[in-house]
C-alpha cells in the first residue's frame, strides 16, 4: 500500500432502507454519510446499541448489502473493482459472526468445513498437506486438529466453536477480519480470552480487525480506536482511551455510565430518556439523540450537527461547534 496508510477506507457511505406498507412507505437512513479508515495491524471498533447501523456497515463491506451512496476502498482499490475478483477479496477479507453455531453446517463435521475451505482456495494439494496446515491455524486459537476431527458442531462448546470459526477465517491468511459481535453469545469467562486472541493475532499475523460490539468493556480492552454510532451516524470517534475515559458526546457518556460496576456502594442513580419509537429517532431532522439528551437545545432538534475535532477526537455535537 503506497497511496495511503489505511487498509480499508469507508467514505461517506449511506444505506437507505424502505419500510412500511405499499401506500405508507418510509425511507430510513440505516447508515448516513459514515466515514472511517482502518490501518494495517489495527483493531478498530464500531460500538453502539442494537439498531445503530454497525452491522449494516459490516454487511456492506462483505458484500451482503449494497450501499446506496458513498465509496469503499480496500488496499487502495475501489470495492467495485474487487467485485471482479471476488474470490481474491474473500481470501483477504474474512468474517466471524455472532452465533458460531450458525457458521457451521450442523450436518457436517467441523473438519470437513476446514478441508472444503483449503481445497476451494487451492491452499493445499491433498489431505496429507491439509491436516498440518489446518492444525497450525487451530493452534493459533488454542485448539488442535485432534479436538475437532470428526466432531460435529453440537459436540463442541460455544467457546470452542467460536475459536474454530476464527481459525477457519485465518486459513486464507486474510488482511482484515470483520468480527460482528463475536463474544456476545460466549460465556463471560471466555470473552476476554477471545478478545485477547484478536490482540495476539494483530501482533503475530499483522491482522487488522473491525470489531463490532455493544460491549464497551471489551472494546476498551482490545481496541486501538473506536467509533460510537447512534441511529446510523458516528457521533464520536478517536483513540479508545480518549473516547471512553473522557467522552465528549452525551450518548457516549450515557453508554459509559451504564456500564455496571461491581461495587454495591456506587449504585447508578441516573435516568434514561427513551424516545417512543426507534423510527422516530431515525427520522429526527436534527441530532438523532436529541429526544434522549438532557442537554438538548432547540437547535439540536432542528439542525443536524457537523463533525468537530476536539483534542484529536471527532465529535458530532452542537456543544463543540
Amino acid at each position: 500500500m503506497t497511496a495511503t496508510e489505511e487498509l480499508l477506507q469507508i467514505e461517506r457511505v449511506t444505506k437507505v432502507f424502505t419500510v412500511g406498507s405499499f401506500f405508507f412507505k418510509t425511507r430510513i437512513n440505516a447508515v448516513e454519510n459514515v466515514s472511517f479508515g482502518i490501518k494495517p495491524a489495527e483493531i478498530f471498533t464500531l460500538a453502539g446499541e442494537s439498531g445503530c447501523g454497525k452491522s449494516t456497515i459490516a454487511k456492506i463491506i462483505l458484500g451482503f448489502e449494497e450501499k446506496t451512496a458513498g465509496e469503499i476502498v480496500f488496499e487502495n482499490e475501489s470495492i467495485a473493482h474487487w467485485r471482479e475478483k471476488r474470490q481474491l477479496f474473500i481470501q483477504k477479507v474474512q468474517a466471524v459472526f455472532q452465533n458460531p453455531f450458525e457458521s457451521f453446517n450442523p450436518l457436517c463435521a467441523v473438519d470437513d468445513i476446514f478441508f472444503e475451505t483449503v481445497y476451494n482456495f487451492h491452499l493445499v494439494q491433498n489431505e496429507k498437506e491439509a491436516i498440518p496446515f489446518i492444525d497450525e491455524r487451530l493452534k493459533a486459537v488454542g485448539l488442535s486438529f485432534s479436538e475437532i476431527h470428526s466432531r460435529y458442531p453440537s459436540e463442541l462448546s460455544g467457546g470452542q466453536l467460536q475459536r474454530a470459526s476464527i481459525a477457519r477465517a485465518l486459513l486464507t491468511n486474510p488482511s482484515l477480519l470483520v468480527a460482528d459481535e463475536p463474544v456476545s453469545m460466549v460465556d463471560a469467562s471466555l470473552r476476554m480470552s477471545i478478545v485477547n486472541l484478536f490482540a495476539r493475532l494483530r501482533e503475530e499475523m499483522n491482522l487488522s480487525v473491525l470489531y463490532i460490539t455493544h460491549d464497551l468493556a471489551t472494546a476498551y480492552y482490545v481496541s486501538d480506536r473506536i467509533a460510537v454510532m447512534f441511529r446510523g451516524n458516528i457521533v464520536e470517534m478517536g483513540p479508545v482511551e480518549e473516547v471512553l475515559l473522557n467522552p465528549r458526546h452525551p450518548y457516549t457518556q450515557l453508554l459509559r455510565d451504564s456500564i455496571p460496576e461491581a461495587n454495591p456502594h456506587r449504585k447508578w442513580k441516573g435516568s434514561v430518556r427513551v424516545a417512543n419509537v426507534e423510527e422516530e429517532e431515525y427520522l429526527q431532522k436534527g441530532c438523532k439523540f436529541a429526544g434522549r439528551c438532557s442537554l438538548a437545545e432547540e437547535r439540536c432538534r432542528v439542525d443536524f450537527p457537523q463533525e468537530t475535532l476536539v483534542d484529536g477526537v471527532l465529535v458530532r455535537c452542537h456543544r463543540y461547534n
